[in-house]
């Protein structure tokens, strides 16, 4: 992972030495900046599983709530169908229409008279 690099110097300069002690003291800070957030992850990491299992409780709640409405509809639909039918047979039928012709002064029956 670490390579050697063979051009280096082995001497330490100023520049190095502040360079190498500014890195140390950033990774510090922000390593221990993360570290703070770790609480907060785990946080989200359980909110978000309780959120997953309150979904999957929702959607078998409203599953079943859309049977039991097709199942109530189905009845209806049925209910509405043989209350139809029955009241299809329970009507009247039509009496026939007499129908006779009726002359009018010109001594041709174009006029029609429909008696019940």
């Amino acid at each position: 992972m670490w390579k050697e690099n063979a051009d280096v110097s082995t001497e330490l300069t100023p520049s190095t030495l502040a360079t190498y002690k500014e890195a140390v003291f950033e990774f510090t800070e922000n390593a221990q900046k993360f570290i703070e957030c770790i609480p907060l992850l785990t946080k989200s990491r359980d909110a978000y599983q309780q959120a997953m299992r309150a979904s999957t409780e929702l959607r078998s709640v409203l599953d079943v709530g859309d049977e039991t409405l097709l199942t109530l509809m189905g009845q209806l639909e049925q209910a509405v169908k043989g209350h139809l039918e029955e009241a299809a047979r329970d009507r009247k039928k039509p009496e026939p229409v007499k129908v006779r012709a009726i002359k009018a002064e010109g001594g041709s029956a174009h006029a029609v008279n429909e008696l019940p």
